[in-house]
C-alpha cells in the first residue's frame, strides 16, 4: 500500500467534488473525466494516446471520504479494476488534510509509479481548488 497526503487550505466541502464532479476532475487530472460517483458507478479518466485509469466507485461518503477502484486499459501490470484507492478528507487547521491510500498494487515498481504520480496530481489539485491553474497535465 501507498500513502500520499497533503494540506489544502480550503474546506471539506471545497475539495471533495474535485473527487466526485467530472469536470472539476479534469482541470487537475487527465484530459477527460466519466464520473458516476455512486456505489458501483464509474470512474474513467482518460489520459494521453487512448490510456485511461479504470474503475467504479465502492463508496462516496461527502464530504469526507471517497473509494475507487482502479487500473491501466494499456496494463495489465495494474488493469482495470484491480486495485482500490481510499481519499479521506480530514479538518485540519482551517483546511483540509487530503490522504491517499492506494491498495493492491503488485510490486515496488508499480508502488513507485503510482507514488510519483499521486503525489505529482495532488499538488496540482491544491493549485486548482484555491483557484489556481496548475498548468496542462504533462500526462495528458
Amino acid at each position: 500500500m501507498l500513502e500520499v497526503s497533503m494540506h489544502i487550505a480550503a474546506s471539506p466541502e471545497t475539495v471533495f467534488p474535485y473527487f466526485t464532479d467530472p469536470a472539476r476532475y479534469s482541470q487537475w487530472m487527465g484530459n477527460a473525466a466519466i464520473l458516476d460517483p455512486v456505489p458501483g458507478g464509474a470512474y474513467r479518466v482518460r489520459m494521453r494516446d487512448g490510456v485511461e485509469a479504470s474503475g467504479e466507485f465502492v463508496e462516496i461518503s461527502p464530504p469526507h471520504r471517497v473509494v475507487f477502484t482502479w487500473g491501466w486499459t494499456h496494463d495489465q501490470a495494474v488493469a482495470p479494476g484491480s486495485t482500490r484507492v481510499v481519499v479521506t478528507l480530514h479538518e485540519e487547521n482551517g483546511g483540509t488534510r487530503v490522504v491517499l491510500r492506494h491498495h493492491g498494487l503488485p510490486d515496488d515498481t508499480q508502488i513507485t509509479m503510482h507514488r510519483k504520480g499521486w503525489e505529482l496530481y495532488l499538488d496540482r489539485l491544491g493549485v486548482r481548488v484555491l483557484g489556481g491553474d496548475p498548468g496542462p497535465d504533462p500526462n495528458a
